[in-house]
This record gives structure tokens, sequence and C-alpha cells, in this order.
């Protein structure tokens, strides 16, 4: 529906394969989140108001097909969570909030600047005959203005260059990525797991539905570049993992190395542009892409609620000061080993499909850099393993280390911890249902997203 006429802006919202498993996930943990905000006891109007407005700019990204409704709900996003980690958030949270907000904001001004610069653009090139398409998304994506004989190679670059470093840092991917672990460590636990489980995936998005198919060429001559971030990602992440004895920071660090992975298959299938032979390798690694971005989301959705519940009760996250939780908390353990069982990709469960079809299309189009990346899959075994489990769940329980524990449902103070509450059960056991359901059958995920990929792929296979 027509919104600014004079500059050919338009109220339209849309979903395809992509976009509608992204929105329910949205919407799943979102609902989910608000059950760990219970705690929260200053300001709670405010806090949920925000909320609410940060789930309605995550759900507006999703479903825009009008560049410029597209970026006012990126905008909508920045103020809320800069507010609930400014307010609600933890030790350092104004450091936190304020190196997120610039991050951040510098990745909109980007945008906002190739935006703009394609609106004037559009204006005078081909005689003005696509100016009405200046901020159609779908419409973009089919006519490809640019893409013709005489075509402004340069500005296409440029743009190229301005919407990737400005969804990069969203994402977030090496070098971008240091506002991360900072904003989780001083997030409260619902704004972490909305962080891990749907901020971080709009950046990917906007690759895949923007600055993909817009820029075809452009993606296609530095698709190179793309996979060696991917896999720089991939690597760097689970080695500062490894160095973290912060529990909330570790699993912060993972995810820029979960999202290399997205990124790999991103370029892979970048790099398949123009080649007709490729065209069901990058479909498949854009799928494996996709499906990883989903069941991050699951697994450290998860795994940031887990986080709460020990900090709820020990008011630390020091992995030196655990051991032997294992005996004193079997259920909590049991949910703890299934979300980071499926962050290391174990077979059975969600997160093993997203890195097979990225590493199954990649082994395809760019084979060394795919066998350099499967070393993120050993690195990501070794933190999972040795820092998370042994240090936290295995061994002999010591109750010298941590002398007083909070009862979650009383308030009263404890001398061993007591296990996942009532109301923690609730929150955690349908994202634990969700990992182990499209581990044993991810079709039905994958049927969404292979339509819309194969149909992207088979529109860049001339060129």
């Amino acid at each position: 529906m027509p919104w600014i006429s004079a500059y050919h802006i338009n109220y339209r919202l849309g979903v395809d394969g992509l976009s509608v498993l992204l929105i329910v996930m949205t919407g799943f943990l979102s609902f989910l989140a608000t059950f760990v905000a219970f705690p929260i006891k200053k300001h709670v109007k405010g806090f949920f108001a925000l909320y609410l407005l940060l789930v309605t700019g995550m759900m507006g990204v999703f479903m825009a097909l009008d560049f410029f409704l597209f970026y006012v709900f990126w905008e909508v996003m920045l103020l809320p969570m800069y507010f609930l980690i400014g307010i609600w958030g933890g030790p350092r949270k104004e450091y936190a909030a304020i190196k997120f907000f610039l991050y951040t904001l510098l990745g909109s001004v980007l945008i906002l600047l190739v935006m703009l610069a394609y609106y004037f653009k559009m204006q005078t090139f081909a005689g003005g005959q696509y100016a009405q398409y200046a901020f159609d998304i779908p419409q973009l994506v089919a006519l490809q203005p640019f893409d013709i004989p005489g075509g402004p190679t340069l500005f296409q670059h440029l743009m190229f260059w301005g919407l990737f470093i400005g969804f990069a840092i969203k994402v977030p991917i090496f070098p971008f990525h240091t506002w991360l672990p900072d904003a989780h460590t001083a997030a409260p636990t619902a704004g972490s797991v909305i962080l891990a489980g749907v901020l971080l995936k709009l950046g990917a998005y906007g690759i895949i539905r923007i600055a993909l198919p817009v820029f075809p060429d452009a993606a296609k001559r530095y698709a190179l570049v793309i996979v060696i971030l991917g896999v720089i990602s991939i690597i760097y992440g689970a080695l500062v993992s490894l160095a973290q004895w912060d529990l909330k920071r570790l699993i912060a660090y993972s995810s820029v190395s979960h999202m290399g992975y997205v990124l790999l298959g991103v370029g892979a299938a970048a790099y398949a542009i123009g080649n007709p032979a490729w065209v069901g390798a990058g479909a498949m690694a854009l799928n494996g892409a996709a499906f990883q971005m989903f069941s991050h989301g699951l697994s450290t959705g998860a795994l940031f609620f887990l986080v709460g519940v020990i900090y709820e009760r020990a008011h630390l996250r020091d992995l030196k000061m655990f051991g032997g939780l294992s005996a004193k908390m079997p259920y909590y353990y049991g949910l703890f080993a299934v979300a980071a069982f499926t962050s290391l990709g174990l077979p059975s469960l969600a997160g093993f499909w997203g890195e097979l079809f990225v590493f199954r299309g990649a082994f395809e189009i760019v084979r060394l850099w795919a066998a350099v990346g499967i070393l993120g899959l050993v690195l990501t075994a070794a933190y999972i393993l040795w820092k998370i489990v042994q240090y936290t769940f295995l061994g002999e329980y010591d109750p010298h280390k941590i002398a007083h524990w909070s009862d979650v449902e009383t308030g009263a103070e404890l001398h061993e911890p007591k296990d996942v509450a009532s109301f923690e059960k609730v929150t955690l056991w349908p994202l634990v249902a969700f990992m182990i359901l499209f581990g044993f059958f991810p079709a039905p995920l994958l049927n969404f997203f292979d339509t819309a990929f194969m149909a992207l792929m088979n529109g860049f296979a001339g060129k």
C-alpha cells in the first residue's frame, strides 16, 4: 500500500520460505523470554514496553519488502536494545550499551548511505525508467537495473560493500564482533536470549535478502573474501571461546564462530553465481546457512536461558567455581547437554544439519576453505566438552567454592543448588523439544528454504 507516494515508498509486507520460519522463531523465542524476565523488579512496565518495541522491529525487518520500510524497522530495534542493556544490565552495563549503540549505529549509517545513493542513482540511470522501483526489493531483484552493458560497475561494488559491512556488524563477523561479548555479558537474560537468538540473524538475513540478490555481480567478485571472513570467524570465535572462563562470554564468542558457518554458506553461494553446474551446490550452501540460523537461535537461546538459571542461584558465571553440578542438578545437566550438543552439531540434533549442508555445498565450490573451516568443529568440541561440560558438571562437587546459593522461587539462602524450577522447565522444554524434533526430522524446514534458494540460484545461473 502507498506510504510516501512522492518518493515511491510503500508500506509493503510479505513472507517467503526464509522469512516465515525466522518470524516464527522470533515469536517463539520472544514469548519464552518473557518468562525469564520475571525476576526483573525495576521499571517493569518500561522493560516490557521496550521489549515489545524490540520484537516489533525484528518482526518488521523479516517482513518488509520495501527497502525504506526495512530500514525503518531496522532502526526501531536499536534504541530498545540499548536501553535494555543500559538500564537492566549487569556490571559495566553503560559501557556495553554505548559500545553496542556505536557499532550498530555505524552499520545503520552505512545502510542509510547505500539506500540514499541507490535512490538518487535510480532517478537518473537509464533515463529514470527504474525510479519507481528504487525501494521495491522484489522488483530490484527481478529487474537487476544495473546489470546491463555499460552499467555503473564501480557504483554497484561500492553499494554492495556498504550493505555487506552494515549487515556484517550485526551478524557479527570478525573483525566487527567486539561489541557482542560485552553486550551479552551485561545484558539481562531475556535480552541475551533475543540478542543471540534473533538479532544476530538479522544481519545474515539482510545479506541474503538484499546485498546478495540486488548486487549479484559484486557478490560474485568478492565471494572468496566473504568465504575467508566466514572461515576466520569460525576458527577465531572457537579459539577465543576456549580462552574464556565466564560462561556467558564463552557462549557469546561461540556465536561468532557459529555465525561464521552462515557466512561460509553465503560466500559459497555467491561464488557459484554464473555457473549453472553449481546451482544445486549453491542452493545447498544457502539451505545450510538458513538452517544454521534457525538451529543456532534455538540452541544459543536455550544456552543463555540456562546461564541465567545458574546465575540466579550462584550469582556468578566463573567456570572455575563450579564442578560436580550433574549430581546436584541432574535435570539442569540434561537440558544443558542437549543445548550444548546441538551447538556442537551432534548428529540427531538440529545443529547437525545446518553445518552438514553448509560444508556439503561449500566443498563442491570452495573445497580448500571448506576443509580449513572444519577445524572449527574440532575447536567447538574442545570448548564444549572441556570448558563447559567438564568444569561445570563433572568431577566432585565442592561446597566450599560457593557457600551460598539462592532459591529462585522463595529467595531463601541455601547451602546447595536447587534444580530447575517449574517455571524454568516451561521455558526450556519447548526449545529442547524442537532441537530434538528437527534433529530427527529436518525435511520440513529444508523444504521451506529449498524452494526460495533454488529459485534464487537459478536466477543467477546465467550471469
